[in-house]
């Protein structure tokens, strides 16, 4: 799957609510986390990796979780796990290395360290061996993961460069006066 013309790596970002899994060594995937948490996992027998990006841990207890969507690290940890072993990874091999979780902004909720707490949970009670973590801290990371090699960079994010936790709000241009007839 390298590009024919320069066998150069075929890049894939993982956005938000996304799961991915490859045994292509010509890709890598890539993204930039703040609160979110991306696991990077890998068969090294099997040559399998994959890689998620999500926002929030579990969805709340009262939430109905056969609907639960896409953003939750419940639904993508499942979503990579199965991914990679529809390509013949074999779970009892699979390795895992966690990254993001940042608390980025020191007035919101500690987002990111929930998160991180989920993820390293997630792993240890699937019986996935954790062979590496980058988590919480106050700064945004870039990931760049070869899913066949399990090979992962990751490097901080310039704070002005950086995916931001803004609390939720009515955007300025929304609030106003109200006519009511």
């Amino acid at each position: 799957m390298a590009d024919p013309g320069t066998g150069a790596p075929v890049r894939m970002t993982i956005l938000q609510g996304q799961a991915r899994a490859s045994a292509d060594a010509a890709v890598e995937m890539g993204t930039v986390l703040g609160s979110c948490v991306a696991t990077c996992l890998y068969d090294p027998r099997a040559r399998v990796g994959g890689m998620n990006h999500f926002l929030l841990a579990e969805p709340p207890e009262h939430a109905d979780r056969a609907s639960f969507d896409r953003d939750y690290g419940l639904f993508l940890m499942e979503l990579l796990v199965n991914e990679m072993l529809h390509l013949g990874a074999s779970k009892a091999r699979m390795k895992g290395r966690l990254y993001g979780g940042a608390n980025i902004n020191p007035d919101l909720a500690p987002i990111g360290s929930a998160n991180a707490a989920f993820a390293r949970d997630f792993l240890r009670r699937e019986g996935i061996e954790q062979v590496h973590e980058d988590l919480e801290g106050r700064h945004a990371r870039r990931i760049q993961f070869r899913p066949a090699s399990g090979l992962v960079r990751c490097r901080a994010v310039a704070r002005d460069a950086a995916p931001t936790q803004k609390p939720l709000a009515r955007p300025q241009s929304a609030i106003g006066t109200v006519e009511l007839f």
